[in-house]
């Protein structure tokens, strides 16, 4: 008798169901719902794997998560880095100065001059010049 990896309800099951059939779901969430639901039917993981597309270890994971967490588990975690820190309105103040004219004794402005004068007007409170330069690169600006 093959060993059950997991053993749903028939309210998670229809659950499950449902959430596959909605049809806006993401394609990583997708193919761990239909891990689960084949699980159910008593497939072994290797089994789920090679239908899913996955490995041995991730199905094994989501099951394992499913059990502690329920659906949940089942998301992905939020991408760790560092938050924005400049808003759009500021990056628009940016860009706006760029499009003026450049500061007396100079032809034109320079990355290190919009930074230091962004930061001297207070539209925001630091800046690099490499920073600067992203912002314009985004907004097809450029400096010169």
């Amino acid at each position: 008798m093959k060993k059950s990896h997991l053993q749903l309800s028939e309210t998670e099951r229809q659950q499950i169901e449902q959430l596959t059939k909605q049809g806006s779901l993401p394609a990583r969430k997708f193919k761990r719902l239909m891990a689960l639901l084949e699980l159910d039917r008593g497939r072994t993981f290797t089994a789920v794997a090679q239908t899913v597309g996955a490995t041995i270890q991730s199905v094994s994971t989501w099951a394992k998560k499913y059990r502690e967490q329920g659906l949940a588990g089942l998301d992905d975690k939020p991408i760790p880095g560092r938050p924005i820190t400049i808003s759009g309105e500021e990056r628009a103040k940016v860009t706006a100065l760029a499009c003026s004219d450049a500061p007396e004794g100079h032809s034109q402005w320079s990355l290190r001059l919009l930074a230091d004068k962004a930061v001297e007007l207070e539209l925001v409170d630091e800046i690099s010049h490499t920073h600067v330069g992203r912002i314009l690169k985004k907004t097809n600006s450029s400096p010169t």
